[in-house]
């Protein structure tokens, strides 16, 4: 026998040497593929989300491991089915839907807020001389159906939203109005900005930047209510997280709220800076950057990252949701608030 090794011996090694060398060469890699999380976020385009639009631009996510994707939806109800099949792991809307998905086995978490305060109500040209004199509401809107001989069309969103709950909460608990004074009528959201500059509605619940961005465009329309007058500490704009991407990924999730409080704060400081950030997602690229920045100092825009702030309103929230039949039966609130992200980060800063 030959005491050199054959061809074919000496290939096989070779391809052998070559096979872990390309293992070697894998497994190096792999760590770095791991830090890149995709995550697939869903978001109304209202000031509320702004913190999350502003970490994603200022390559915040990014930086953090993360790869976003961003779907925009016309409500939170209408967000939840995507949540419920799987299409997004990030809800950035109103908190009183999740509590309804949760009833109906949607595992999601509220990990942070990013708002408190949002809704306002608005009246429109013709409307609005009824308010004139600090006149009250119930009786504003009673002098506008004698005046016209109908209610007054009021637009929001979906029933169980956070804005028509807001609207019929100081409707009825606040301004004590006639029921058969006005008429609310469920949109989505650019529906209600439209319906309002068009005059098919004579008021509604909005938030900014809509409200700047209507009263700009016609300074006939007026602010009535802000948000802390409709409903104390109304819980807001949340950020929601589907409950198989925080249990997969919960380093990805602290590394959200991190970015968002670091959002809040950069918003809050620099409003100049960050405004055409935001105008390129929640203006659409229509929407001058002075715009925004008006927006982002509205009475309306409360900026709030902690969770904590709106478990309690959240609470009673729902308390008023069941006395309206809003919904069926209370929702326990005890699974839907993860505060030990926000908590984390917290203590970080």
């Amino acid at each position: 026998m030959s005491r050199f090794p054959s061809l074919a011996a000496r290939l096989t090694r070779r391809a052998a040497g070559a096979g872990a060398a390309l293992l070697l060469a894998t497994a190096l890699a792999a760590p770095a593929r791991a830090q890149t999380v995709p995550v697939r976020i869903g978001y109304i385009p209202i000031i509320g989300a702004a913190p999350v639009v502003v970490a994603d631009k200022q390559g915040w996510l990014k930086d953090a491991g993360l790869a976003p994707a961003f779907t925009v939806f016309e409500s939170g109800p209408n967000m939840i089915q995507a949540l419920a099949s799987g299409t997004i792991d990030v809800y950035v809307a109103g908190v009183a839907p999740l509590a309804v998905a949760r009833s109906k086995g949607i595992d999601v978490k509220v990990v942070a807020a990013t708002a408190i305060e949002e809704m306002t109500f608005v009246a429109s040209p013709k409307l609005a001389p009824f308010f004139e004199g600090g006149k009250p509401a119930a009786e504003a809107f009673k002098a506008f159906k004698a005046a016209t001989g109908k209610p007054a069309r009021l637009a929001t969103q979906p029933p169980g939203s956070v804005p028509e709950t807001t609207l019929r909460h100081w409707l009825e608990r606040v301004t004590k109005t006639d029921k058969a004074d006005v008429e609310i009528v469920p949109m989505g959201i650019d529906a209600t900005q439209q319906a309002l500059l068009a005059g098919a509605v004579d008021g509604a619940t909005i938030r900014e930047p809509a409200d700047t961005i209507v009263m700009e465009r016609n300074p006939a329309i007026k602010l009535i209510a802000l948000g802390g007058a409709m409903f104390p500490t109304q819980p807001g704009t949340v950020i929601g997280v589907s409950g198989a991407f925080l249990a997969k990924h919960p380093k990805a999730v602290q590394a959200l709220v991190d970015a968002n409080i670091r959002a809040i704060d950069f918003i809050k400081k620099d409003p100049a800076a960050a405004a055409p950030l935001i105008g390129t997602v929640l203006g659409k690229g229509i929407v001058s950057d002075e715009t925004i920045k008006k927006a982002l100092a509205s009475p309306a825009t409360k900026l709030e990252a902690d969770p904590r702030v709106i478990i309690e309103p959240t609470r009673q929230m729902q308390a008023f949701q069941l006395s309206i039949g809003t919904l069926d039966k209370e929702l326990p609130l005890d699974g839907l608030f993860d505060t030990t992200f926000y908590e984390t980060a917290a203590k970080a800063r």
